[in-house]
């Protein structure tokens, strides 16, 4: 009897130490000294009661596989990858909807030719960026409760909404920062949709990291790189004859300018040379073309740091969006 008492001790004594070591090291075996506590599983952060994006069935492509998941699963991925979770919950809210109706409108209007089997990808340069609760919680760490809580927020609270023109759903197109417009869709894409066009956006570089900012390449580098698109531009002239003409659109970013005797649209630049914006002034030294732009991404429909300056001010999202995609409703 006496034995059975000493094993039954030892038992207890072996699991008090694995309980121990779990709340110490935590999942994965984290350094020894380090508290942690266990992270809840994505379903109790979850609101209760009934939702429309919860029972909206998607087909994903990540990477080579298709994955099966809900419309708010799936939103709840974009919305972390696509804006930082530190940004306005009104904000959030605004990213949620242009991701829903993003998806909307590959299955209603456009579907993706590169991916006619499965309703949406994974791929920022397709359709969206997403990244799973898996990646989520490896990148926020100890702040992944509070980050999840906001964007579950910013998904739920939008439960279903999504932009419409002429009762289909937009293109609703978004890009990180402006030079104090957007820019017109037909200004970049060969369509000009009446819902994207210019408008005033209000971030600054106070607000905006990076908001201006330089590159600068060399001669020899320029040249090579824009000859390997357009073999018949001339730099053999003297340095300040290389830019001629510059013209530029309605919300002062760079149209066309004529480069070694080639005329070129600046969206073509952007691509060629890596440029943050075509919101963009070039400097040429003796050395050097030295690039100068200001705001990130293409600058059409609504500006992600815009619509957080927005939020700060008060506004809602449905102003935010409304203040970017002229003339939509929100249903």
């Amino acid at each position: 009897m006496k034995n059975i008492n000493v094993r039954s001790a030892v038992l207890i004594v072996v699991a008090v130490m694995i309980t121990m070591l779990v709340s110490v090291s935590g999942p994965g075996g984290a350094s020894p000294g380090k508290n942690r506590v266990l992270l809840p599983d994505l379903e109790e952060l979850l609101p209760a009661g009934e939702r429309l994006d919860e029972h909206f069935m998607l087909s994903v492509l990540i990477g080579q596989d298709v994955v099966d998941m809900s419309m708010e699963r799936f939103l709840l991925g974009v919305t972390a990858a696509e804006m930082p979770a530190s940004f306005e919950l009104e904000a959030l809210k605004a990213q949620a909807v242009t991701a829903r109706t993003g998806v909307e409108h590959n299955l209603r209007v456009a579907p993706k030719p590169r991916h006619p089997d499965v309703n949406v990808c994974a791929d920022h340069t397709c359709c969206m960026a997403y990244r799973s609760d898996e990646q989520l919680r490896e990148r926020w760490g100890a702040d992944y409760v509070e980050n999840m809580t906001k964007i579950i927020s910013a998904v739920t609270d939008t439960d279903g909404r999504i932009l419409l023109s002429d009762g289909k759903p937009i293109l609703a197109v978004f890009h990180s920062s402006s030079a104090g417009k957007t820019e017109s869709s037909g200004n970049v894409w060969l369509q000009d949709l009446p819902y994207l066009q210019s408008v005033t956006s209000p971030e600054t570089a106070e607000q905006v990291s990076d908001y201006v900012s330089t590159l600068s390449i060399s001669h020899e580098t320029f040249i090579e790189k824009f000859r390997a698109e357009y073999p018949e531009a001339d730099f053999d002239t003297s340095v300040d004859s290389w830019i001629a003409d510059i013209t530029y659109t309605s919300s002062g970013r760079v149209d066309e300018l004529t480069l070694g005797g080639v005329r070129v649209k600046c969206t073509k630049l952007r691509t060629l040379f890596g440029l943050r914006s075509t919101a963009l002034t070039i400097r040429l030294t003796a050395g050097d073309v030295i690039f100068t732009t200001t705001g990130y991404g293409h600058g059409v429909g609504m500006s992600q740091y815009g619509a957080n300056a927005m939020a700060i001010s008060g506004k809602t999202y449905k102003e935010i969006l409304s203040a970017y995609y002229t003339g939509c409703s929100i249903d």
